[in-house]
C-alpha cells in the first residue's frame, strides 16, 4: 500500500512537471500561471502544492530536469573519448546541439538566471553540466596541462562562452551556421586556453565517427 501510494505520487509530481515544461517552454515563466498548469495537466491545486509550495519551486524542479538531461546527454555524447578535454569539448558541442531545443532555450538559457538568481542558478548547474566542466579541467590540470589554480576561472570562462555561443545559435536565423560556426569558435578557445587534444584522442574519435 504505501509502495503504490508513493509510486502514484511521484507519477503525479512527474506529469506536473511534463506539463509545466511545456507551458514554460512555450510561454515563459512569467506567462504562466500555476491556474494553467493545473487546466493543462488535469490535477488539483491540493495535489499541486503537496509537491511544490510555490510557482518558482516547480519552475526550479523543470530546471533540474532539464539540466540532468542535457547532462546525460554530454555524458553520452563523450563517453568513448579518454581525453578528458577533448571529451569536455565533445560535451559541449552535444549541449550546443541541445540549445536549439525551446524548452533549453527558453528555460535554462532565458528565464533560469533571473527566475532562481545568480547563486541558486549556479548551484543547481554545479550538480550538473558545471560540475562535468570543472571536473575535466581538474582532470587536466592533474595531468599537467593547465595550472590547477586556473581551474575555477577558466571553468567560469567556458562556461560564459557556452552559455552565450548557445544563445547566438538559439536565436540566429540561420541556426545550422551559427552551430557550425560555434563549434570552430570553442575548438578554438579550448585549444588556446589547454591546448588541441592529443593524438590518441583524435584517432579514437576518428575511427567512432563512421559508426555514429
Amino acid at each position: 500500500m504505501v509502495e503504490r501510494k508513493q509510486a502514484r505520487g511521484e507519477a503525479t509530481r512527474a506529469a506536473i512537471i511534463r506539463t509545466a515544461t511545456e507551458l514554460f517552454a512555450t510561454r515563459g515563466y512569467e506567462a504562466t500561471s500555476i491556474e494553467t498548469v493545473l487546466e493543462k495537466s488535469g490535477i488539483s491545486r491540493g495535489a499541486l502544492y503537496h509537491h511544490f509550495d510555490s510557482k518558482e519551486a516547480l519552475f526550479e524542479a523543470v530546471f533540474e530536469a532539464i539540466e540532468a538531461r542535457i547532462a546525460q546527454a554530454t555524458v553520452e555524447a563523450s563517453r568513448a573519448i579518454a581525453d578528458r578535454v577533448e571529451a569536455m569539448r565533445v560535451g559541449a558541442e552535444a549541449f550546443l546541439d541541445l540549445s536549439r531545443e525551446p524548452a533549453i532555450r527558453q528555460i535554462v538559457l532565458t528565464d533560469a538566471p533571473a527566475v532562481l538568481g545568480w547563486q541558486k542558478w549556479r548551484d543547481i548547474d554545479a550538480r550538473f553540466g558545471f560540475g562535468l566542466l570543472k571536473s575535466s579541467l581538474k582532470a587536466a590540470a592533474a595531468d599537467g596541462r593547465l595550472r590547477p589554480e586556473l581551474v575555477e576561472v577558466y571553468a567560469h570562462i567556458l562556461l560564459a562562452a557556452l552559455l552565450e555561443t548557445a544563445l547566438v545559435i538559439a536565436r540566429a536565423s540561420d541556426p545550422a551556421k551559427a552551430s557550425r560556426l560555434g563549434r570552430a569558435a570553442l575548438k578554438e578557445l579550448v585549444d588556446k586556453l589547454i591546448g588541441p587534444p592529443r593524438k590518441a584522442a583524435q584517432t579514437s574519435r576518428r575511427k567512432k565517427a563512421p559508426t555514429s
